[in-house]
């Protein structure tokens, strides 16, 4: 099985609205910012996300936050978003 894809909007193409999503990094650092960012453009929506941290208001989870994209987010640290 070949796991390597072309790009971020391909590697996102299966996840539908409605779906819980399993975010990696800790803080800012090493978080799939391309993935997020192809989330955001593709407009999923109603996502539950788990992560060590909700983002910033313009990176990270943070993105999907401040497009209303997320219906719950679970996470350890709220991080500094003002959504």
């Amino acid at each position: 099985m070949n796991k390597i894809v072309k790009d971020a909007i391909t590697a996102t193409s299966d996840i539908e609205d409605g779906m819980t999503l399993m975010v990696g990094g800790f803080g800012l650092c090493g978080i799939p910012e391309n993935c997020i960012a192809a989330l955001v453009k593709m407009g999923v929506k109603n996502l539950t996300c788990i992560s060590n941290n909700a983002g910033v208001d313009d990176f990270g989870l943070g993105l999907l936050l401040q497009h209303k994209q997320v219906k719950k987010m679970i996470s350890s640290y709220g991080g500094k978003c003002r959504v």
